[in-house]
């Protein structure tokens, strides 16, 4: 096999392959998209300091106004003390809005740059990719995780920053208050940490498999809303209903399970805490009643130790949120450094200028991802001239349309070598290849936009006169002026509002308008009823004039004016010729022609 050309395996991207175990490094990733803004982390982190000093701040004036307001009956004091905490707290407010708005705004910031970053990656990804992947699961990340991360990094991660400064400064704060008082809460920290570490890893398990089953919905849905005609014709409502719910309840069932260990942990926290604050406060009372603390310093202590019972508890919750986000993460992460298996090498063989269209297939042997002990196309050769119209004909399956997405370079050869104009295509740009090529599908893929953005797909730049000619060319107008908007219609997802026949001149004059030096016609006329297909037939023989064309053939009149026919059986070629030197050389056009063409 040829070492260079092999087709290697897709990374793992499907929703039921075992994972790595995800761990809050993963989050770390997201540190290339939140660097290009580090001035506004920067303002967000001064303001939580300054939010986070205010607080420990107002611990101070609350001994003062205790001790020298209300034990020493001093109303001036009292009044200055609570005008300076009054001071504090607006100060501290404004802080916090600094700290939330500069935040949010990064979160949304970074998700935004992240989602881009992701769906460019997907559109990169080869064919192979797509045949291990789920498109309603890839949807489901680009979406529903990357909400998460929104999450985590426009509040998780501050609150979890917040509340450990202040956890942080309230235990100083307490051991400049009480050392033996400080001493017993050390004591309650690993008590309370230890069921944050214990639950946290169930919590990130179960986020995963929560994540995996929202995304089984969104495969599902998308499958049975894409196909509704194929559903209600076969009366298939009530199973997709059963099947649907069934998935339903597998997701709910994994949430449930989530939500139990988090709301256990979160009451574990809160009883532990505050256990410990009130054996505190027991204690801190006997001192006061025994003049060792004074009644201000103990209700600062309490205070502080308020504070840190409810920085943990904050936490204990947070740290939920940020491992659902490192289950996230990962599987953002794995469709980031998914490699596709088609790239540019560098540096790539430019095309020739100006373009013949000569292509040629030389001893090409491929074989599908999905099937790799079978080959799709079996060492074969073929050469088209510049300007020579080819039909490919042969039985279903026998590697027809493979030559065409090979020609594209949507897939490479295991062996052998496919040239355009003299480059191997492995060797050059596919952006550059596909830009020579125009396709038109048997299935047209149309999308939900209007008809005139429809058309001028491959030629973003077109003018509304030539995407008029160029519909004019396929015979699409006739339709088109009937359309409420005309060019401006919307025709709905996939052109849903088109007949097939609609649709398929619509992806004609596409390719006429694209006006490239190839094109690949894969029975474009099939879906056209007798008349449409005679006048379109003779607008694309019209368009092949000077043009390399390889048309995928099942109808008569499109082999009788082709150049050359070439017969394909399990991928290999089994002859080439005339319609008439074919029918009386070769078994298999005979017997294709009898059946199909009705000799």
């Amino acid at each position: 096999m040829n070492a260079r050309s092999e087709i290697l395996p897709v990374p793992v991207v499907a929703a039921d392959a075992t994972p790595a175990k995800p761990s809050l490094g993963n989050l770390g990733f997201l540190w290339q998209f939140v660097a290009p803004h580090r001035n506004r982390m920067v303002v967000a982190l001064i303001a939580l300091i300054v939010a986070a000093a205010c607080f420990l701040v107002i611990g101070q004036g609350l001994k003062r106004v205790v001790d020298h307001g209300f034990a020493q009956g001093d109303a001036s004091a009292l009044n200055n003390a609570l005008f300076l905490l009054f001071g504090v707290i607006v100060l501290m407010a404004g802080a916090t809005w600094v700290r939330f708005y500069t935040v949010s705004w990064l979160g949304e910031r970074v998700i935004a740059d992240l989602r881009r970053a992701v769906f460019s990656k997907l559109l990169d990804q080869s064919p192979a990719f797509y045949e291990q992947a789920r498109t309603g699961e890839l949807v489901s990340r680009l979406t529903a995780d990357t909400a998460l991360l929104e999450q985590v990094v426009g509040s998780s991660a501050s609150m979890a920053t917040r509340n450990a400064l202040l956890g942080i400064g309230c235990l100083v704060m307490l051991a400049l208050t009480s050392l033996k008082l400080t001493g017993l809460v050390l004591l309650v920290i690993p008590v309370v940490i230890g069921p944050i570490v214990m639950f946290g890893r169930r919590v990130r398990k179960l986020s995963r498999a929560s994540q995996d089953r929202v995304a089984d919905l969104g495969t599902y849905v998308d499958e049975a809303l894409h196909e509704i005609r194929t559903v209600q014709a076969y009366g298939h409502e009530s199973e997709d209903r059963r099947a649907f719910g069934s998935r339903i309840e597998a997701t709910f069932n994994t949430a449930r399970q989530r939500i139990r260990v988090r709301a256990t942990l979160v009451s574990a926290v809160i009883v532990l805490v505050f256990s410990a604050i009130g054996i505190i406060l027991w204690i801190g009372g006997h001192d006061v009643l025994a003049g060792r603390l004074s009644a201000g310093e103990l209700s600062a202590f309490v205070f502080y130790a308020a504070m840190v019972a409810s920085a943990a508890g904050a936490i204990s919750e947070v740290i939920g949120d940020l491992q659902r986000g490192a289950g996230a993460a990962e599987r953002l992460i794995e469709i980031l450094r998914a490699e596709s298996a088609i790239v540019a090498p560098v540096p790539a063989t430019p095309l020739p200028t100006p373009a013949s269209g000569r292509v040629e297939f030389e001893a090409v042997t491929f074989y599908y991802p999905a099937r790799p002990a079978i080959p799709a196309i079996d060492r074969l050769s073929l050469t088209v001239a510049p300007g020579e119209t080819l039909a490919l004909v042969g039985p279903s399956g026998a590697g027809k349309t493979t030559l065409f997405q090979l020609l594209l370079r949507f897939y490479d050869p295991a062996s052998g070598c496919i040239r355009l104009d003299g480059v191997d295509l492995q060797r050059a740009d596919p952006a550059a290849i596909r830009a020579r090529i125009a396709l038109v599908p048997q299935e047209p893929a149309l999308f939900a936009a209007s008809v005139r953005d429809n058309v001028r797909y491959g030629r973003p730049d077109a003018t509304d006169a030539e995407i008029a000619a160029a519909c004019e060319a396929a015979f699409a107008t006739e339709f088109i002026d009937r359309l409420p908007q005309r060019y401006d219609t919307y025709l709905g997802e996939r052109g849903i509002r088109l007949s097939g026949g609609q649709r398929q001149r619509l992806a004609i004059a596409r390719a006429v308008l694209a006006d490239r030096p190839v094109l690949l016609l894969d029975e474009a006329t099939s879906a056209l009823d007798a008349e449409s297909e005679r006048l379109v037939q003779v607008a694309l023989e019209h368009l092949m004039q000077g043009r390399t064309t390889l048309v995928i053939a099942h109808r008569l009149a499109t082999v009788r004016n082709a150049d050359r026919i070439a017969v394909i059986e399990g991928g290999t070629l089994v002859g080439t010729g005339t319609h008439d030197e074919l029918l009386a050389s070769n078994a298999l056009y005979a017997r294709l022609a009898a059946l199909q063409f009705g000799l």
